[in-house]
């Protein structure tokens, strides 16, 4: 008999002629003692689908059990890890699971109680820190401590949605890890929302994706030795079949359905091509050397002396080159970036842009962030507008009209050009921050995690737009970032730096892949998995804060196209 099932369930909210269908018609076993996997991206209605599982929610059609029992609301035997870490801030970690304890057992003696804190606080490498409050923890660590609090409640099914959703890409792998180890110690049954296929991937006995329209797929069957080891899959033939047969899957599925009010990026040059204005801005710029950072240090005053945050950075670029940024967090990267950008006062050294001292803030250095910053009452065509007077001065109205268009049309935003930023989703506002961005013609584009906040199926989205128009202008760009992935798939050279305090390049990866790129072509491609293996590697000894000695880089630079 399953664990859990549901039996022909479908989920809508609202009445009438407002009621929202979420999901449709459902059918679902879970077996006990498995790891399964619901895969989908945002709207598509994982966690209505968790809600059931839990008892927060009733089905509006057909039924869903536990161990062959209706369920009808939420139930000690059904432990829920969200999002959000929801503890108690005047408890300490050891107060906060001792509450759910408490709770369940009220019965129990006290020292068994201690004894079963104890437990689940060590089992999640809290130990040291159980005395703390949850003011004095990591993301990391409050979500540990969310684990652990469940775990001791000690249910027979563990439903988590997306709990690792809101951390660092370091923390994230790490605890999906503790998660898999902690799976395979209690051999629970659990339930697991994500929109991370390698995640998925590490973690699934079986796949199942959650489809758009609140279908299920079929399944995905996970046959990989356990325990998984990120590296070590990477090398893994059947890791790299599924890993592309899933993302296709998601891609052909999610990319088709979604729609965001705007038109589907064209395969086409436009007849007046690139914007005379643009064209005109870019005039007389030197090839060689475009951007040059020279012994680069950034040095902050704190109460106990100077801190060296960034130490000798030196990288010559070429102009039309692609740079990808990537290291742990805390290593420098978002600082480097901004002292680039002028944002960020240079403590020692040097950067020249197209032969000049960087001073200052400038159009000429274009800034996209996480959040794009949108003015929320004026439209995109406004927002984007921002700026292109001044970069454009000789110029006519029409002219200036026509870049902002041009780029908006170029981001797939040419149905909602005159949509206030307040009516638009988080997608749609960082498509007009990648236009704007664009659209001042900078000699330099800096851009700062700019989808760090985006579900996945969003993230690859842009990540094609940005292609996309990069492919057109051939702008000289910087992306900072912590996706392995979308550093590959971005970049001429990957750049990594090694941990802070007085981090610096540890190790410079060149991309020989063919332009232009879509991760359905990198993922076939023969070396793909070579460049990924190599960040992989740098990243995972510098895993745990380690400082090992960089490796020498010669001083050269990519010819520029």
């Amino acid at each position: 008999m399953a664990v859990i099932d549901f039996n022909n369930v479908s989920k809508s909210f609202g009445e009438g002629t407002h009621i929202t269908p979420v999901l449709k018609d459902i059918d679902l076993k879970v077996q006990e003692g498995e790891f399964l996997v619901i895969l989908g991206f945002s709207g598509t209605g994982k966690t209505t689908l968790i809600n059931l599982m839990a008892g927060l929610e009733m089905p509006t059609q057909g039924s869903v059990s536990f161990q062959g029992k209706p369920i009808k609301g939420p139930g000690r035997e059904r432990g829920v890890i969200f999002q959000n870490y929801s503890l108690m801030p005047w408890l300490t970690v050891e107060g906060n699971v001792r509450l759910a304890v408490d709770t369940v057992f009220p019965g129990m003696p006290r020292a068994e109680k201690a004894a079963k804190v104890a437990h689940y606080v060590q089992m999640v490498g809290l130990s040291h820190a159980a005395t703390r409050r949850p003011a004095e923890l990591s993301g990391g660590m409050r979500q540990r401590v969310n684990v652990a609090r469940a775990l001791a409640m000690s249910p027979e099914v563990l439903l988590l949605d997306e709990p690792l959703s809101a951390l660092d890409a370091l923390t994230r792998a790490n605890l999906a890890e503790e998660i898999e180890k902690i799976w395979e110690a209690d051999k629970k049954t659990c339930v697991l929302i994500t929109n991370d296929v390698d995640e998925a991937i590490l973690l699934a006995d079986r796949i199942i994706a959650l489809n758009p329209d609140g279908t299920l797929s079929e399944e995905f069957k996970v046959d990989i030795a356990r325990p998984r080891d990120r590296s070590a899959m990477n090398h893994d033939e059947g890791f790299k079949a599924l890993r592309a047969q899933v993302t296709q899957y998601l891609m052909d599925v999610g990319i088709e359905a979604k729609s965001e009010g705007s038109k589907v990026l064209p395969d086409v040059t436009p007849i007046h091509g690139v914007p005379q204005a643009v064209k005109d801005a870019q005039q007389g710029m030197i090839d060689e050397r475009f951007l040059d950072f020279s012994q680069l240090h950034k040095v902050y005053a704190t109460p106990k002396g100077p801190l060296t945050v960034v130490e000798d950075f030196n990288l010559k670029m070429d102009r039309g080159e692609f740079i990808s940024l990537i290291g742990h967090s805390g290593c420098g990267k978002s600082t480097v970036l901004t002292m680039a950008a002028g944002l960020n006062e240079i403590s020692k050294g040097a950067i020249k842009l197209d032969g000049r001292h960087v001073e200052g803030a400038d159009p000429e250095r274009a800034v996209v962030f996480q959040s794009p910053s949108l003015f929320p009452w004026l439209t995109a065509r406004e927002n984007c507008a921002v700026g292109v007077d001044k970069v454009y001065p000789k110029a006519s109205r029409a002219e200036r009209q026509d870049v902002v268009e041009y780029y908006l049309e170029r981001v797939g935003l040419a149905d909602a050009m005159d949509k206030s930023a307040s009516e638009l989703s988080n997608g749609m506002k960082q498509r007009v921050g990648i236009a704007r961005a664009f659209a001042l013609s900078p000699k330099l584009l800096l851009l700062d995690e700019p989808f760090g906040m985006l579900d996945s199926l969003t993230r690859w989205e842009l990540q094609e737009v940005l292609m996309e128009v990069w492919d057109r202008t051939k702008v000289t760009a910087i992306c900072v970032t912590h996706d392995v992935d979308e550093a590959i798939l971005l970049a001429d050279r990957v750049v990594m730096m090694t941990n802070g305090p007085q981090a610096t390049i540890g190790k410079i990866v060149d991309v020989d892949l063919p332009r232009p790129r879509t991760r359905k072509a990198l993922l076939e491609h023969p070396d793909y998995y070579d460049y990924r293996a190599q960040v992989l590697d740098f990243l995972e000894e510098y895993e745990h804060g380690a400082k090992p000695k960089p490796k020498a880089q010669a001083p050269r630079a990519i010819a520029a196209e």
